[in-house]
């Protein structure tokens, strides 16, 4: 069985800065989305900011009990592309002691093949009928902190 996995991460430490073992140390530091699919069947997503806000879904937790334990689980393949960073943010926050010999990183697979290494340019080029989002525009607003002003009502984050 092959698992893959994405993640959206909030932290108030600048990633291409400060890398990404100092960005999951901040108190600040929490996985937003974990997007998930095993093998070819349907992609589901976890939505740990709601549940931490609105409180757990019994649903939502019993998805999340059954990720953590198959993210531990040997037998399972884990990928992600550049899975560096979902090892290690996972690690810190939702299922500490993954084996990095359990996954396999879709970006050096797709390098392989002469692909690009972005993850956008490699759908536009085998022309994919789901594209990802171009820009950073979402990125920027949900995960990166934002300047407080008298407009935003002085937030820090959206």
């Amino acid at each position: 069985m092959i698992l893959a996995i994405d993640i959206e991460t909030f932290s108030d430490v600048d990633l291409k800065k400060c890398g990404v073992f100092k960005y999951v140390q901040s108190p600040a530091f929490e996985i937003l989305l974990i997007a998930y699919q095993y093998d070819d069947g349907p992609v589901e997503i976890i939505d740990l900011a709601a549940i931490n806000d609105l409180g757990p879904d019994p649903d939502e937790i019993e998805k999340l009990d059954r990720l953590r334990a198959d993210l531990l689980d040997p037998k399972i393949i884990k990928t992600a592309y550049n899975p560096q960073f979902e090892i290690t943010c996972l690690s810190k926050e939702f299922a500490p002691g993954l084996d990095p010999k359990q996954w396999r990183c879709t970006q050096v697979r797709a390098a392989m093949l002469g692909l690009p290494f972005g993850l956008d340019f490699v759908a536009k080029v085998l022309k994919l009928p789901v594209q990802k989002m171009s820009g950073w525009q979402h990125i920027r607003y949900f995960c990166i902190p934002c300047k407080p002003t008298a407009a935003n009502g002085m937030r820090t984050r959206n």
